[in-house]
């Protein structure tokens, strides 16, 4: 399976480590914040599954068309990872805050949700790599 460049694989790889990054989530959410809703719950292991989705098929991509500079896989997962979950804080501000304020205090000083950010980058970045490994990128997953 893994033998040969191909977009499918590289999908398929992105979404399961979605799928393993949002069941951690999914399963951990209560233990950081007991009055986490289910759809909370389900929204975040399904937004991982699709962040895997997105990354694993921006694998194609491996030069800017527009600005015409080169995306390499670590700049290219992070961007992605990185400015979805930045989107998502701001669909999910009020959970994502009463989170991170149960876990760092009210002053303490990782308490803003724009730290899911980061987190995303760092996801992005791990997806990236293993899809990239794996699968491989740019025109030969293409078929071209």
């Amino acid at each position: 399976m893994f033998s040969n460049s191909s977009l499918t694989t590289r999908i398929a790889v992105g979404k399961l480590l979605g799928l393993v990054v949002g069941l951690i989530g999914f399963i951990f959410l209560p233990c950081f914040l007991a009055e986490a809703s289910p759809l909370l719950r389900w929204g975040i292991l399904f937004w991982y599954i699709t962040l895997g989705f997105v990354v694993g098929i921006s694998g194609v991509l491996t030069f800017h068309p527009v600005i015409k500079l080169p995306l390499p896989w670590w700049f290219r997962g992070a961007l992605i990872g990185g400015w979805m979950n930045f989107v998502v804080v701001f669909f999910a501000y009020e959970p994502m805050l009463a989170m991170m304020v149960a876990v760092f205090g009210e002053n303490g000083a990782l308490n803003s949700p724009f730290w899911f950010a980061l987190e995303g980058a760092l996801i992005g970045l791990l997806i990236d790599l293993v899809a990239t490994k794996t699968a491989g990128d740019g025109a030969a997953i293409a078929g071209r």
